[in-house]
This record gives C-alpha cells, sequence and structure tokens, in this order.
C-alpha cells in the first residue's frame, strides 16, 4: 500500500499516524508538506493527522482546508481515493466540503484528553471492516473543538445512509446523536475525532485502533 500522510503547520501527530501505517503495511508513507501543489497519481491511500493546523485560528482546520495540497486531495478523493481524517483531519475535511457538517466547540467548553469508548456502526466500510458491527472499543480522543453539528435533515441522511462510522458511548463533547466518526457518500472518506493511530500498541494503552489501519490494508490489497 503506498500512502501519503500531509503535515500543515501547527500538526502534531503527522508522525503518529505515519508510524501506524508503516507498522501495518510494511512500508513507510510518503511525508507531504501542505504547500506542495500535487500528489502521486499511484496513491492508494491518504491521511490526515491531527494537530492544531495554523494554530485553529479562524475556525479548526478553515486555513488548512485552503492549503496548496488540499486541492490534490479532493480530486484524489473524488477518484476513489480513500482519505482518512484525524480530529484535525476531520475538521479539515468538513471546512473543504469532503465530509457534511461542522466541528465546534466542545460542549463543556474544555479540552479533553482521555481514552474514550466507541460503538462502531457501521463495518462495512474499508476502514471498519476489520470490526463487527454494534462492537464497542476504547480509543483517545485528544480536542478542543469535536462537537460534531449538522442540521437534523443531514443527520438523518447520514444514519439513514449508514455514514455514520462511530459513536461515542459516553458524553464526550457534545456531538450530535454521539457521532464520533462519518463516511462519505462513497465510502471512502472517513472523519473521525478519536486518535486510531494512538490505539495500535498494547504498551501505549490499547489495540483497538488498529483494526482500522488493518482493514484499509487488506481492502486495498483484496482491490
Amino acid at each position: 500500500m503506498r500512502a501519503a500522510v500531509i503535515t500543515f503547520p501547527g500538526s502534531n501527530c503527522d508522525r503518529d499516524l505515519a508510524v501506524a501505517l508503516e507498522k501495518v503495511s510494511g512500508r513507510a508513507p510518503l511525508r507531504v508538506w501542505h504547500g506542495d501543489h500535487a500528489l502521486p497519481e499511484t496513491l492508494d491511500f491518504i491521511a490526515l493527522p491531527g494537530g492544531f493546523s495554523y494554530g485553529d485560528y479562524l475556525r479548526s482546520g478553515a486555513m488548512a482546508a485552503n492549503s496548496p495540497i488540499m486541492r490534490a486531495v479532493v480530486a484524489a478523493a473524488a477518484r476513489g481515493v480513500p482519505v482518512l481524517g484525524v480530529c484535525n483531519g476531520f475538521q479539515i475535511l468538513t471546512e473543504a466540503g469532503l465530509l457534511p457538517g461542522a466541528l465546534m466547540r466542545n460542549a463543556g467548553q474544555t479540552f479533553v484528553c482521555r481514552t474514550v469508548g466507541l460503538r462502531v456502526e457501521n463495518s462495512q466500510s474499508l476502514f471498519t471492516a476489520g470490526y463487527d458491527a454494534g462492537q464497542e472499543i476504547r480509543v483517545p480522543v485528544a480536542h478542543h473543538d469535536g462537537n460534531y453539528f449538522a442540521e437534523e435533515a443531514v443527520l438523518d441522511r447520514l444514519e439513514g445512509e449508514g455514514r455514520v462510522a462511530f459513536r461515542y458511548t459516553e458524553a464526550v463533547n457534545g456531538s450530535r446523536r454521539d457521532i464520533a466518526g462519518v463516511l462519505n457518500d462513497a465510502g471512502n472518506v472517513l472523519g473521525m475525532m478519536p486518535h486510531p493511530e494512538r490505539a495500535i500498541e498494547a504498551d501505549h494503552g490499547g489495540t483497538d485502533g488498529r483494526a482500522l489501519f488493518e482493514s484499509a490494508v487488506r481492502g486495498l490489497v483484496a482491490a
């Protein structure tokens, strides 16, 4: 699998994503700077990391969504290339129009940094096929603006189309319907606030996030 991890000014989880992808796939991903204008057309997977791109000024992810490299990311997603956005990466995907909704300030107005419970709502996507539907896992979160918001009609459509990938099993940030991760309509773009790349090794506290990366590798190899 040939993957790429995008780094923006203020990204701080890009190395974590790169390590996770290399450990699972056996191949180090390409590291791409936000100011680059192109991505190789042979890429199999693109990851947008967590962090605080551009210091979270304006709105979280809004400035990064207008980085030169994002035009190439949007084009790749349109071609069907899988794109994963974690935490700030999720915020960037919504700001870039690749996913519906928005990530707002946490309901408690405080930064949340702990391991939380998630329920797998869709086990049929490239990213989640390694889980069982309804399976409960534990994955770390670390965010200040993770409160997922969308209009009721959009939420109903996401639910009806099976595009809610993960849901919190506990109160975390005030997200509508406890949504923790959503898919685009084609199923090749996933945005999620929790950090699966921080849950791939038992020595780091748990391995519940590893199946996400293994799912993607298996699915892309099979394709």
